[in-house]
């Protein structure tokens, strides 16, 4: 079947259809996603394998160039394909491989959510894990009180406890205020984040997005205590990025704004609420969803603190496939690697 790149608004709009009525759809494939990224200065393609004028596969690529002309590329929760386990229902990723040698492409990243048809390629797991192994959705199809009563107690109880410190939560386009504390509660858990400009570019540049901010209703002129980035997509309410004030850490106002970004976003006619991201639970080799209880294990993985918080708010465990790579460039691969091992 023939493979082309998609670049005009029409053959946009359709892809955007076939990915928002796809079962394995993610805003990851989206033409949302596509113009976030080239906001932030980085090349995108859109392959589509067709069969009969409509798209029977399709691959999102975000290429992430490097110096000397290298590059990276990498196909988030992608390729897709219509139906499944058959090599009929097709693949673009040959064509794609022979672009990403004539691109410099070191290496190309993929992130399926479903095992991809035979072809000729090992593709051994990767060892970057830019894509989260699992994550934690919520049904937002319930009420509040039954989604009150799937949430552990100590989650009901922390909501509570803020609620009556008086925290409130309002939606907000203070980016400034936002990063500050991301810069507090990085340094605090010691882990990196983006430039300012990254948030600013994902608030005001990706469609569907919000921002939350958490205030001491006493004390609002000290400014926000907590806040939350996220985005909707295709009625998913998608939990992106949070931050918290260590001095204010007794109020509990973390938990409140999960709540209220649940309530929003099943408000905004969501479906679903994503945590995006959590420890795996054991022997999570194929994608499927697993009841909240089954998410032990935990303590072993570095994501293990985030995981807990998550858990307190009920909800299933769904498991991705490991995200896999295919070095075009082996030898400058192993020492691009190498060079992350030392750097930290």
């Amino acid at each position: 079947m023939p493979v082309r790149q998609l670049s005009t608004a029409a053959d946009l709009a359709i892809y955007d259809q076939w990915v928002r009525g796809h079962p394995h759809g993610t805003l990851w494939q989206s033409v949302a996603w596509k113009r976030f990224q080239e906001a932030l200065w980085r090349e995108t393609r859109v392959y589509a394998e067709e069969e009969g004028g409509r798209i029977a596969a399709s691959a999102l690529i975000v290429i992430d160039k490097t110096a000397f002309g290298l590059s990276t590329w990498d196909i988030p929760r992608g390729p897709l394909r219509a139906g499944s386990g058959k090599r009929e229902a097709g693949s673009p990723l040959d064509q794609i491989l022979v672009d990403a040698k004539d691109n410099n492409a070191i290496s190309l990243f993929l992130s399926p959510l479903e095992p991809l048809p035979a072809s000729g390629f090992q593709l051994p797991a990767s060892k970057r894990f830019e894509q989260p192994e699992a994550t934690r959705l919520i049904d937002l199809t319930l009420s509040d009180e039954a989604l009150l009563l799937e949430m552990k107690p100590k989650g009901r109880y922390n909501i509570r406890v803020a609620q009556k410190h008086g925290i409130e939560v309002t939606g907000s386009t203070d980016v400034d205020a936002f990063y500050a504390l991301l810069q507090e509660t990085a340094e605090r858990d010691r882990y990196r984040i983006h430039p300012k400009q990254y948030y600013e570019t994902f608030l005001h540049g990706l469609e569907g997005s919000f921002l939350l901010l958490a205030f001491e209703s006493a004390a609002p002129q000290r400014g926000p205590i907590a806040g939350l980035l996220g985005v909707i997509w295709n009625g998913t309410g998608i939990y992106y990025y949070g931050a918290s004030s260590y001095a204010s850490r007794a109020l509990m106002a973390p938990y409140l704004l999960q709540w209220e970004a649940m309530r929003r976003c099943r408000e905004w006619g969501c479906r679903t609420y994503d945590l995006l991201g959590v420890a795996p639970p054991p022997r999570t080799s194929s994608v499927g969803l697993r009841p909240a209880r089954c998410a032990g294990g935990q303590n072993r993985h570095p994501w293990a603190g985030v995981s807990a918080f998550k858990e307190k708010f009920g909800g299933s465990v769904l498991s991705y496939l490991p995200e896999q790579e295919i070095r075009l460039k082996p030898v400058t691969a192993a020492l691009l690697g190498l060079k992350r091992r030392l750097i930290g």
